[in-house]
């Protein structure tokens, strides 16, 4: 076994070690698929999602190597949460994405990924170039992924694992030197299956396996800081932040390892519409260490607002009319909007 071949397993098995399910090496050339993100972006499918067009962000995902000058490899890695199909929120009327229920991976993640690049610089016994990201960084990781034979793209645009299903979150590390590469993965298993794209309630999924975020529920409750837009209010039902329809349909995600334990559920819960009435102070100490804290309370007041509004309790009209005089108008305009909508429906 060559020195290079020996170094990509054991920085493989440092990675399984501290987690991490999946492990691929792919090179730094440039993107294949770039086309297609360019076609999302010149059809405003991103969005309020400007940084995605900036020049810079799209010359980078265009050209990885641009990332790190001196790169040689990126090794691709998948750290799993927990399986959708095991989760509920206990006693409560709304829903969370899965990933969202642990500590936040911004937080997990990074050191992991720091220690991964201690032991490769202890064993080539030198420093070596280094750049790591985790949803942070201007690539196409699903791209990369795919590349390192972490999976393929699956019609909901996940990457889709044969045997992890898609409930992992991705990270990566480019290298300054060079690793066995894996052969990147050709195989499309999600065959003549739409479960996805029937059950996606907003229709946001599309037929070249890209997303319209203005449609999707996750960026609407997530990445949107403006209004949801009305017609899309009702499909949402009752996610609160973002949304695992398309892989709990999903055939695949029978396969889905135990959650990783730095991402099982922490926050307190069950989630009621006494959070209404929560303020500033309690948000912030509640959703500390949360990804939920990227909505910020107006913006998670008022994805909660839309589901009480939806689920069409009378009993929660008083909180909804105490939310309606809120100092964020964003929270007081969707808190009217469910007021309305629970009204119209007592009525019929």
């Amino acid at each position: 076994m060559s020195n290079k071949n020996e170094l990509t397993r054991d920085i493989k098995d440092k990675a399984r070690q501290l987690g991490f399910i999946l492990a691929g090496v792919t090179s730094c050339e440039p993107t294949e698929h770039f086309d297609i993100f360019q076609e999302w972006l010149d059809s405003n499918r991103h969005g309020s999602m400007d940084y995605l067009a900036s020049e810079r962000s799209r010359e980078r995902r265009a050209d990885p190597g641009l990332i790190l000058p001196e790169c040689k490899s990126i090794l691709l890695l998948a750290l799993p949460y927990k399986p959708i199909s095991e989760f509920k929120i206990q006693n409560s009327d709304f829903r969370i994405s899965s990933y969202a229920l642990g500590n936040d991976y911004h937080d997990i993640i990074p050191p992991r990924l720091k220690e991964i690049v201690r032991f490769i610089e202890e064993r080539v016994g030198h420093h070596v170039p280094s750049r790591c990201y985790t949803d942070t960084g201007p690539i196409l990781e699903r791209e990369l992924a795919q590349r390192a034979g972490l999976g393929w793209i699956g019609k909901n645009s996940m990457l889709i694992n044969p045997k992890a299903g898609s409930t992992f979150l991705l990270a990566e590390i480019f290298l300054g030197i060079e690793l066995e590469a894996d052969e990147p993965s050709r195989t499309d298993h999600c065959g003549t299956c739409t479960r996805c794209v029937e059950a996606c309630p907003t229709n946001c999924i599309l037929p070249n396996r890209t997303i319209d975020s203005r449609r999707c529920i996750s960026y609407l409750t997530i990445e949107n800081k403006g209004d949801i837009p009305e017609e899309l209010r009702p499909k949402m039902g009752d996610w609160i932040f973002g949304c695992d329809i398309c892989q709990q349909v999903c055939p695949w995600n029978r396969f889905s390892p135990p959650g990783d334990p730095g991402l099982e559920p922490s926050i307190p819960l069950p989630v009621l519409s006494d959070d209404l009435t929560m303020t500033s102070s309690e948000f912030n100490q509640r959703f500390k260490r949360s990804p939920i804290k990227r909505a910020k309370r107006r913006g998670y007041l008022r994805n909660l607002a839309v589901a009480v509004g939806n689920h069409g309790n009378g009993n929660d009209l008083p909180l909804l009319e105490k939310a309606a005089q809120d100092g964020e108008s964003l929270i007081r305009d969707h808190a009217e909007w469910a007021i309305n909508n629970i009204n119209r429906r007592s009525i019929f």
